[in-house]
């Protein structure tokens, strides 16, 4: 190789470090400017907002179950089917609770007769001691006519007038006289122990609050419900999910048959990285898309809560990290997202939908645990409230019905045999004081 060709090689090869030099130079400054807007845009941008795609929508699975048994008769509503709170969903068959329902009407019916008689039997028992003590009295005077008797003839006897034989005979009718007064006097006693007695069970109270009347007006009421039971309402609005009662099935108390989801109300659980905790605060805002309908469709919504746990820590076999070999694995914490009532009403969302959640935690003036009880009940319902409307109707009735027509007296017979009673208390027998 000659000079010249040398040179032209020594030429291209300073050419090719020039530019070489030139591309990397530009693409170290690239390089620098990337880096440069990544930071400012992680700085400016990205440190104000947290995201994850491990969300998912979640809702109230209200599961129907029977609180009695029974055998299927109709089902009216099926999967899908969008049902209003009160709807019947499920009848079972009443003819069981109907017999047990009408067995403790008459049971109702029964008793409140027979407390009825221990009111009627205050007046017969306070009769009963006047008439013991008339028998006291009637007795009292025998003992004063038989001593009057025995002191005459005790005074004749020493001039042989009255033989020995009349003043036995004297003698004897004044013990008799006196043991029929003994007698007269304790059937006072066992008469006023009868009244007090029957007073007990009647004092203080009437025919309808009679503990009695009162224990069998709870029989009826239980099988009253029982009766209503037998239809099952829906407990809130919503739609049917996951039928599984069929016609004729015989199911017992406590069995799912379907359930109810109201998807008005639906929230979303994000689970959160560790790391991505330390700036989430409750009532920060939140922007949400969910995969059914897409970027087009944006929900607003705000942190409700953050959990107490991991999700390995609620898990049916929780890990136990201090056996085998060890591996951390980052755990995630469920965070609650509160959405817009309306834009779920016009975009509505299924249990268990995917979703893109992102929060913005610029402003750090919330808490990360609530600090005081709720004030008010989660949900409710007031369908099941209304079965034992009739129940206190139907007891008022069936005793009504068995007071007759001397309600009133048999009503008030309590207040007046307890006068009765205290005036045949006070009353002093006369033979008590010999």
């Amino acid at each position: 190789m000659n000079d010249a060709q040398q040179n032209d090689a020594a030429l291209a090869t300073a050419d090719r470090k020039a530019k070489r030099k030139k591309g990397l130079t530009v693409l170290a400054v690239a390089v620098a400017v990337a880096g440069i807007g990544w930071g400012t845009w992680e700085w400016l941008v990205a440190s104000h907002y947290e995201s994850t795609d491990n969300a998912y929508v979640q809702g109230n699975v209200v599961q129907i179950t029977p609180q009695i048994g029974g055998t299927v008769l109709a089902i009216h509503a099926d999967d899908t089917d969008f049902v209003k709170a009160g709807q019947p969903l499920v009848k079972l068959d009443p003819a069981d609770v109907s017999v047990g329902l009408q067995q403790a009407e008459a049971n109702l019916a029964q008793t409140v007769r027979q407390v009825r008689t221990l009111y009627a039997n205050n007046g017969s028992l306070a009769a009963q001691v006047q008439l013991r003590l008339a028998d006291v009295a009637k007795a009292e005077a025998e003992v004063h006519r038989a001593s009057d008797d025995l002191n005459r003839r005790q005074s004749l006897s020493g001039n042989g007038a009255v033989s020995r034989e009349e003043l036995n005979h004297a003698t004897t009718q004044l013990a008799n006289a006196r043991s029929a007064l003994a007698a007269a006097q304790a059937g006072v006693t066992a008469a006023r122990e009868q009244l007090a007695s029957n007073q007990a069970q009647t004092e203080g109270t009437t025919v309808e609050q009679h503990p009695s009347v009162q224990a069998a007006a709870a029989k009826v009421r239980e099988a009253w419900l029982a009766s209503q039971r037998a239809a099952l309402p829906a407990p809130v609005d919503g739609y049917v999910a996951k039928r599984t009662v069929q016609l004729g099935q015989r199911v017992a108390a406590g069995t799912p048959l379907m359930s109810i989801v109201p998807l008005q109300q639906v929230w979303v659980d994000a689970n959160f990285k560790e790391v991505q905790l330390r700036k989430i605060r409750i009532g920060q805002p939140v922007t949400l898309t969910a995969d059914v309908y897409g970027k087009k469709v944006e929900y607003r919504g705000t942190v409700a809560g953050l959990g107490v746990g991991t999700g390995a820590a609620f898990a049916l076999l929780p890990a136990q990290n201090a056996t085998g070999n060890w591996i951390k694995v980052v755990q995630r914490v469920p965070v609650r997202v509160a959405l817009d009532a309306d834009q779920v009403a016009k975009n509505p969302l299924r249990v268990g939908l995917s979703m893109d959640v992102q929060v913005d935690v610029t402003n750090q003036d919330g808490k990360t645990l609530a600090d005081a009880p709720r004030s008010s009940a989660v949900t409710q319902t007031a369908v099941f409230g209304s079965q034992d409307a009739g129940a206190d109707a139907e007891v008022r009735r069936i005793i009504a019905a068995n007071l007759g027509r001397s309600n009133t007296t048999a009503v008030g017979a309590a207040p007046a045999a307890h006068a009765s009673a205290q005036r045949v208390r006070g009353t002093t027998v006369a033979a008590g004081a010999h």
